[in-house]
């Protein structure tokens, strides 16, 4: 009778994860939309224009990673709360998100806007693309605060497990996106600064959307440094993980920068391609983070165990899928985004590796979103630094050595991203056997 118990708990944790996952991959597989959109219209521009984004795109994804504990950060401790059955708690998390977003957001956006030119240059900027990339900066950098609000939005409602607003929120947000940019960059012939401004927009209605949906999970607060404190604390761990992780993203676009321009647009298009497919396999770690808190909060550590070994098998069964679509798509897909025949037969190559990394990066993936529901974040940190030994030693062949191109840059992620399966695996199992008490690491 007990087996059959524990059976029937894993199948409607297993139901559960699946339920949740759903909505979210719906969310995450659209949430990158904004920058594809603006890659394939802003691609048909010119090569020089595409490049120039390529750039800007690098350094807001940066930026924006410092700010990851306002929504990775927050779902966890949203979740612990409602565990426990503390409601109010919650509600204060939600608020001192929100505050920490409003005081963070103006000042980065400002920040980016005076420095977008020196930035672009030391990310290998010149001349044409320069020009384009400094553009899409300046005019981004102004969608920042409510980007945080976003964050924010998509904490929350992660950490109560209601995904089907922020996948609303989503949807509306980039279809109004598509449309807007499409008369923006061709209608009003804007270009690269009519695909900005477009987005900008959309940034301001989402953050306008989320304000809405999360005011049920939200309470007056005075803001408070004592209550602040463990929050930025929790930050300062995923910056330092962002960071690391960035590290990787922005040398190779530095080093594809240096190859020549066909090699940079391609590598675009790839780290796009990237972020969106990690993203939609991210769905599945979304719940784990969530349920696992959850699971933690209740004091039911066998149910936070159960739910990491599912989300990772699921996970896994979704990126051989995934890596097969890729896999097959990789002869007619590059003409999508270029008409450069230096652009397709660069991304041609680039694809077959990238649907090699959906593999490892499912179980790097699941294992992330498991850890960070349990507060792993500290070690997260720290692993993250660690793991660029694995991408180091071929991204810096490959800097000495440009003829190695894509090949040599994706390889190096590739390698990079099995060490994080790895890693994480052993992590997982370790804190699983402890009962999760954490540890100095």
């Amino acid at each position: 009778m007990a087996t059959c118990g524990v059976g029937l708990l894993r199948d409607d944790l297993r139901r559960r994860i699946i339920r949740l996952a759903i909505p979210a991959l719906g969310t995450l597989a659209i949430e990158p939309m904004y920058v594809l959109v603006d890659t394939a219209i802003v691609g048909r521009l010119g090569t020089p224009q595409l490049a120039g984004m390529a750039i800007a795109s690098t350094i807001l994804l940066t930026v924006v990673s410092l700010t990851a504990a306002l929504e990775y950060g927050l779902t966890p401790d949203v979740a612990f709360a409602h565990g426990r059955q503390d409601a109010p708690e919650a509600r204060r998390i939600a608020a001192n998100g929100l505050q920490l977003a409003a005081l963070i957001g103006a000042p980065m956006g400002i920040a980016v806007a005076v420095t977008a030119r020196p930035l672009a240059w030391l990310l290998g900027g010149r001349g044409e693309v320069l020009v384009h990339a400094t553009t899409y900066l300046r005019i981004s950098a102004l969608g920042l605060p409510f980007v945080l609000v976003a964050y924010v939005g998509h904490g929350v409602m992660r950490g109560v497990n209601q995904l089907r607003h922020p996948l609303a929120v989503v949807l509306v947000a980039n279809v109004v996106n598509v449309v807007l940019e499409l008369v923006a960059v061709y209608g009003l012939d804007l270009g690269v600064a009519g695909s900005a401004w477009s987005t900008v927009i959309v940034q301001v209605f989402a953050a306008a959307a989320f304000l809405v949906v999360m005011r049920p999970h939200l309470t007056a607060l005075t803001p408070s440094w004592a209550r602040m404190r463990p929050v930025l604390a929790s930050g300062a761990h995923f910056a330092v993980r962002s960071l690391a992780m960035f590290t990787v993203w922005n040398s190779a676009t530095f080093v594809a920068a240096r190859i020549d321009v066909p090699t940079l647009a391609a590598h675009q298009v790839l780290t796009q391609l990237f972020m969106f497919l990690a993203l939609a396999l991210d769905a599945l770690a979304i719940p784990a983070q969530s349920l696992v808190a959850g699971a933690l909060g209740g004091g039911r550590p066998h149910e936070a165990r159960w739910v990491g070994s599912i989300s990772t098998r699921l996970s896994f069964w979704c990126a051989l899928g995934l890596g097969a679509l890729l896999a097959a798509a990789s002869p007619f897909a590059p003409h999508l985004f270029s008409d450069d025949p230096a652009v397709q037969s660069r991304l041609t190559a680039g694809l077959l590796i990238l649907a090699v990394m959906q593999l490892p990066g499912a179980v790097a993936f699941a294992l992330d979103g498991a850890l960070i529901g349990a507060k792993d974040e500290r070690w997260l940190a720290r692993r993250a630094v660690l793991n660029l030994a694995g991408y180091a030693p071929l991204a810096v062949a490959t800097f000495v050595a440009p003829s190695l191109g894509l090949a040599g840059l994706w390889g190096a992620q590739l390698t990079w991203m099995l060490l994080r399966a790895v890693v994480n695996r052993q992590r997982w199992r370790r804190l699983s056997a402890a009962d999760f008490h954490l540890e100095p690491s």
